[in-house]
């Protein structure tokens, strides 16, 4: 645990935080520009709540800002003019009236029903917090019509200041003609297996400026959506190490290899023969279903327990060996026993016939898990289909083992891959 503290690095500046100074920094130059007129504390916290990391969330906010200030800034002058009239010139005893506040607090109703007449429900939050800035904190002012108008001005600087400042980009050229395919674990994701929050935003909106970006990886189309929630991949995507091309919007497997019928059953028999059991991977009509039998080890029980929760996986308990539509065969137990057997599955003759992968659990300590796809089943060659299918010729691939990628990515901690796409995506053109 002290090492883990020790180690611990302390997260890189993002561009928002340095977009939201600048703009922040705008207000107050504006705010001497005009002669110190105005609130500039509304500019500022109308450009902190307009700066988001997305253009189509800046929009949004910006709508409802915008919307909620002209509401509250309406019914707050109502209020105002009703204040003045029933008081007249005993304008001194508004502020501690009983009264005053009653109608107050009967006005925030009407702000919020007028939001929902106006279809901006959206908007009611900032509705309200302008109505009561005015009516609580300044009605009280010498001029507070004129707090009203500058109220209003402040936040529509902040606003305007938020969309440029978030639009300003350096003019970058942008590959549309190269195809970016990168791996998820040691490349894309973190050592704690989760993606940084820079790495989220900047992937997200480089695909959003048409990059033709995807990943290719051992997981599962469901363990993808898993590991990269949030990301809004469009192009399908490489999985079951090359056994499936999957398109995640439209939930269907656009290509597979799968073993024959005969090269299936060749297998489970002499897994039975062995006396292991295992999980038979099968896609039927987009549906991936998963059979197996006794679960007999703690590994074997652990997989099931937390996998058959997720909608894109279903199992079936089955005695009878399962041969048609086989994409992967899945078998786990300790290590020594793993081993043996990957050793007799080598001296066999049909060893040709299929992608056999052994490799140490990362989950369980003490026990190796096998793997066995179709011979043909590689992520090279459903590369080079997804390549024809999207008429595509260049590639640039990222991963972290040495002369087997374009760009090698020895620190997925640092952010890196996402750097490097967006430097070869989209180069800086002066």
């Amino acid at each position: 645990m002290k090492n883990e503290k020790r180690n611990r690095k302390l997260p890189a500046v993002g561009q928002r935080i340095v977009r939201s100074s600048i703009a922040v920094a705008l207000c107050f130059v504006l705010y001497y520009i005009r002669g110190k007129q105005g609130i500039p504390f509304y500019s500022a916290l109308a450009v902190l709540q307009c700066i988001q990391p997305y253009n189509f969330n800046m929009k949004e906010m910006a709508k409802k800002r915008t919307i909620g200030t002209f509401v509250g800034a309406f019914w707050g002058t109502i209020v105002i003019f009703l204040l003045f009239a029933l008081q007249g010139s005993l304008h001194a005893e508004i502020e501690e009236s009983f009264a005053k506040y009653m109608l107050i607090s009967l006005f925030t109703g009407i702000v919020l029903y007028s939001t929902v007449v106006l279809n901006c429900k959206k908007s009611s939050y900032f509705s309200c917090v302008v109505f009561l800035s005015i009516t609580t904190m300044h009605i009280t002012d010498p001029n507070p019509i004129l707090f009203v108008g500058n109220r209003v001005l402040d936040t529509l600087i902040g606003i305007g200041l938020a969309i440029i400042v978030n639009s300003v980009h350096l003019p970058r050229q942008k590959n549309n003609d190269i195809l970016f395919v990168s791996g998820i674990d040691d490349t894309l994701l973190t050592s704690r297996e989760d993606l940084t929050a820079y790495s989220k935003v900047e992937l997200n909106r480089i695909i959003d400026t048409g990059a033709k970006f995807t990943v290719s990886t051992i997981r599962t189309p469901a363990s993808v959506r898993e590991a990269l929630d949030g990301i809004r991949l469009k192009l399908p995507i490489i999985a079951m190490d090359g056994a499936v091309l999957y398109d995640m919007n439209e939930n269907s497997y656009l290509m597979k290899y799968q073993m024959s019928t005969s090269q299936a059953k060749v297998m489970t028999d002499f897994l039975d023969k062995e006396g292991f059991t295992y999980f038979t991977n099968t896609i039927t009509e987009d549906l991936l279903v998963i059979y197996y039998q006794d679960l007999k080890n703690e590994a074997e029980k652990g997989i099931y327990e937390k996998k058959k929760k997720s909608p894109y996986r279903n199992y079936v308990k089955t005695w009878d060996n399962v041969c048609n539509d086989v994409v992967y065969i899945f078998l786990i137990d300790e290590k020594s026993k793993v081993e043996n057997l990957y050793k007799k599955m080598l001296e066999q003759d049909w060893k040709k016939d299929y992608k056999i992968v052994l490799a140490d659990s990362i989950n369980y300590l003490g026990y190796a898990h096998i793997k066995i796809y179709h011979k043909d089943a590689t992520r090279e060659h459903m590369l080079l289909n997804l390549k024809a299918l999207l008429n595509i010729e260049k590639t640039v691939t990222f991963g972290s083992v040495e002369g087997k990628y374009d760009v090698i990515i020895a620190d997925s901690d640092k952010n890196v891959m996402v750097k490097e796409l967006k430097r070869l995506y989209e180069p800086v053109r002066i």
